[in-house]
């Protein structure tokens, strides 16, 4: 296995590998620690022995292995005599099958969203640790600075170590009341796969695959008209990745779409789910979320798309979850049923809102806005602060490309 094999194996099972690990050694820095051991001595290892026929049960072993060795060198034995007498137990014949490796993502996020953290240490820590992504990504994603969330991510694991806080899925009375936080880090997961937001690279099917069978995994466990809404939402966006980029792999907005690409065997899967989520009442965010996505999936164009259905939807959304960034979507639609006018009035009436002033999809919106109305130096103004905050390339690219437009005079 060559080295591009061992980073698409990081990059595809690492957070797995490591969900097991956290099982095994019973501890999360000791675990990520182990992780990062592990392939390491794969990149020794494997080029001049050849890969393993199950990769990830080597890596987890080779992980657990360093971990006990860890555990053996500190000189606080007795603090962790626990965790090394159940690791030796269990080092001859760890449970690598692959329901194992599955209900330990889903141990994982459950602990991480244990009501004894905060909500916002839920969603940090279970972003870190679940999906891998890093704490500037984590920022981003729930619009806090890198800083904070990392104070608040080693406040996390201190807690779930210092109060035993357990690594399971918790029983059918404990789920619902735990299942809102779950739902809530699954969507993000699929959202930083489906429109990064750093490097190159728009969009990670791997990661939108994994947030999809996790949902339905947990599907299994709890039958939610929520549950169910998530996953429609997440099917029928799935079904326009292939869309979302053109042949050079830069980014197509919607409206620029061709719509021959949506994958209409997952739009019918979305559609399906969705179907068990309205039946359900009463519909829930991620429901009215699908909703939407369903009245996207069902225009043949963009111009013939129900913005009157859309419009009316994002106003159920948002009497039931009023944040800035379901107000920033309902603006756009707006937008689309009244004119561009409509919006920038509704997103300039937003701008004083803290969180949202350097989200650089708001000043994307608010610059597209005012480009359809013909205010050009608002547009460039607006496209700037936007190109400032990206950190996406293709997002970056196609942003300094509409600045480029503005610049020979294209207001429209």
């Amino acid at each position: 296995m060559d080295a591009l094999d061992l980073d698409v194996l990081y990059r595809q099972h690492s957070r797995q590998v490591l969900a097991t690990l956290i099982r095994l050694l019973g501890e999360f820095d000791l675990a990520e620690e182990a992780l990062q051991d592990a392939f390491a001595a794969a990149a020794q290892q494997w080029p001049d022995q050849g890969a393993p026929d199950n990769p990830l049960a080597w890596l987890i072993r080779c992980g657990q292995n360093r971990g006990i060795d860890q555990i053996r060198r500190r000189q606080t034995v007795r603090f962790h005599a626990d965790e090394l007498a159940r690791t030796m137990d269990e080092s001859d014949t760890p449970d690598l099958a692959d329901s194992s490796l599955q209900d330990d993502q889903l141990r994982l996020i459950f602990t991480c969203c244990h009501p004894a953290l905060a909500v916002e240490s839920q969603l940090a820590l279970t972003l870190r640790e679940v999906c891998g992504l890093t704490t500037e990504q984590v920022a981003r994603a729930l619009l806090q600075k890198p800083t904070t969330l990392a104070q608040k991510i080693v406040r996390a694991k201190r807690k779930i170590r210092e109060a035993g806080i357990p690594y399971e899925v918790p029983d059918d009375k404990r789920l619902p009341e735990r299942l809102g936080a779950v739902l809530h880090v699954i969507y993000l997961m699929f959202n930083e796969g489906y429109a990064r937001t750093e490097g190159e690279g728009l969009i990670d099917a791997s990661l939108t695959a994994e947030a999809i069978r996790l949902a339905e995994l947990l599907a299994v466990l709890l039958p939610n008209g929520e549950v169910f809404g998530l996953i429609a939402l997440m099917r029928l966006q799935d079904a326009r990745k292939a869309a979302r980029v053109d042949e050079h792999g830069e980014l197509v907005t919607l409206e620029d779409q061709d719509r021959t690409l949506w994958d209409k065997d997952e739009i019918r899967l979305g559609k399906a789910w969705l179907m068990r989520a309205l039946g359900q009442s009463p519909a829930g965010g991620y429901t009215l979320q699908a909703a939407i996505a369903a009245a996207h999936a069902d225009a043949a164009s963009f111009e013939q798309t129900d913005w009157h259905d859309i419009t009316g939807l994002y106003d159920l959304l948002y009497q039931r979850s009023p944040t800035p960034v379901v107000a920033l979507n309902r603006a756009v639609a707006v937008a689309m049923l009244e004119g561009p006018q409509a919006g920038v009035a509704l997103l300039e009436g937003l701008s004083s809102h803290k969180a949202i002033q350097n989200y650089h999809l708001f000043h994307a919106a608010l610059a597209d806005l005012h480009r359809r109305a013909g205010h050009g130096e608002q547009a460039r103004v607006a496209y700037e602060r936007a190109l400032s905050l990206a950190n996406q390339a293709q997002e970056k690219r196609f942003l300094q490309k509409r600045l480029s437009e503005m610049g020979r005079g294209g207001g429209q």
